[in-house]
């Protein structure tokens, strides 16, 4: 049973810094691209950061130059940096990992983010 666990949600104040991790056990990690999606409340689930198998990466405008996504293959993991978080950046965040034309995809349970001071 695929299984994404997300971690490193938590308060910070604006302006600092938070980096999550989601750990997948899936079996060939390496072909799966890797995306970080939120959803704020009241507001549909957006898409944060991908990454794709080979290491391209893309970013939503709102986030670009403040967070940066990143895979590690031999631990079956996908991070996201965040910095300068901003209070619009509160939200739960999910990992997905999806391939073969997303004939499997897969979501992990949501990992709560607090912007505020």
């Amino acid at each position: 049973q695929v299984q994404l666990v997300e971690s490193g949600g938590g308060l910070v104040q604006p302006g600092g810094s938070l980096r999550l991790s989601c750990a997948a056990s899936v079996r060939i990690f390496s072909i799966y691209t890797m995306g970080w999606y939120r959803q704020a409340s009241g507001k549909q689930r957006e898409l944060v950061a991908g990454i794709t198998s080979g290491g391209s990466t893309n970013y939503a405008s709102s986030v670009k130059g403040r967070f940066t996504i990143s895979r590690d293959n031999a631990k079956n993991t996908v991070y996201l940096q965040m910095n300068s978080l901003k209070p619009e950046d509160t939200a739960v965040y999910y990992c997905n990992a999806n391939a073969l034309a997303k004939r499997y995809n897969y979501w992990g349970q949501g990992t709560q983010v607090t912007v505020s001071s």
